[in-house]
Order: C-alpha cells, then sequence, then structure tokens
C-alpha cells in the first residue's frame, strides 16, 4: 500500500513538473511570439516552470477526471465535454484569482494585468483568458494527459522515483533561492 502511494505521488509531481514547464513554456510563447513585449521569466521562481500551471493541472486533474470518463447526453447528444469545459474555465479562474491574492501577499504584487480585457475584476482575472484557459485544458485532459499517463505507465518504478526526486531537489532548491537568499 504505502508503494503504491508512493508511486502515484511520484506520477503526480511528475505531472505537476511538466504542466508547469508547460505553462512557462505557453507563457513566454505569448510574451516574445504572440504579444512581441520580449523576454521575461514568466514564474515566480528561477526555473523555467510557471507553478501556477502545474498546481492547475493537478487540480483539474482530480476534480474532473470522474466528469470526463461519464457519458452525459441531452437526447442523442453527449454533452460531456462541454460540461468539462464549463469546469475548466470555472476552476481555473478560481485558481488564478486565489494566486493573484497570494502572489501579492507574498511579493506585492501579481505577474499579470487584465484590465485591457473586457469582463475583468480588478485586471486579476478576465473572460478572455478564463476562456482561453478553457481551450488549453480540454487540450491537457483529453490529449496530453493521456500521453503523460502513458509515459509515467512506461517507466520502471525506479526511473519514476529518480526523475521526481531530482525534480523535487531542484524545486526546493529553487524555492530556497528565490525565498531565502
Amino acid at each position: 500500500m504505502k508503494q503504491n502511494v508512493q508511486k502515484k505521488f511520484a506520477e503526480y509531481f511528475l505531472y505537476f513538473m511538466m504542466y508547469s514547464v508547460i505553462g512557462w513554456i505557453y507563457e513566454v510563447f505569448l510574451e516574445v511570439v504572440v504579444y512581441r513585449w520580449g523576454f521575461s521569466n514568466r514564474g515566480v521562481l528561477f526555473g523555467p516552470y510557471c507553478v501556477i500551471y502545474g498546481f492547475g493541472a493537478l487540480i483539474l486533474i482530480f476534480s474532473l477526471s470522474s466528469l470526463q470518463k461519464k457519458r452525459i447526453c441531452l437526447g442523442k447528444i453527449p454533452v460531456t465535454p462541454v460540461l468539462v469545459f464549463i469546469g475548466i474555465v470555472l476552476i481555473t479562474t478560481v485558481v488564478e484569482l486565489a494566486a493573484t491574492y497570494i502572489m501579492e501577499f507574498t511579493h506585492g504584487e501579481w505577474l499579470w494585468d487584465y484590465r485591457r480585457f473586457a469582463f475583468n475584476f480588478e485586471g486579476r482575472i478576465a473572460l478572455n483568458p478564463s476562456i482561453r484557459f478553457g481551450i488549453g485544458g480540454m487540450v491537457f485532459l483529453y490529449g496530453l494527459q493521456p500521453l503523460f499517463k502513458k509515459l509515467t505507465a512506461k517507466m520502471s518504478d525506479k526511473t519514476l522515483y529518480t526523475v521526481s526526486l531530482v525534480l523535487l531537489i531542484l524545486i526546493i532548491a529553487d524555492l530556497i533561492y528565490t525565498f531565502c537568499l
């Protein structure tokens, strides 16, 4: 039982790190290629990861995977993906809002400003990014997560534990570097 819990923890930590890195790449891509603002580290830590994406991904996995597996229909029309999309939009919006308050408390500010978008709340959240997160969440839940699940399933336990441990040490060192030095 204990080994199964350790293995699940290692898998989910690996998912957390993968989605944190993907989130960082997405943010940098938007900043450099789409908005042409130039490069800056888009995470709160030193390394190339945005932990809000990692936490958001895990929250989506834990809260929506059972809904995702259900087959809910209106007549003959399947509506499960629509319900999953709505869930993603709501959850990511709440996570993003909470993150602004946490960053404001710990750093005195948060890393984005959505005042330029219609339907925003104090520049912290807005409809446009929430819909983009909904679309991205669908790609993640229906596309990437099944691939990552297969990837971790193919890893030996030793490889899974080693990779997870190395990444855990790396992020702990980054936390110490960022917040204590």
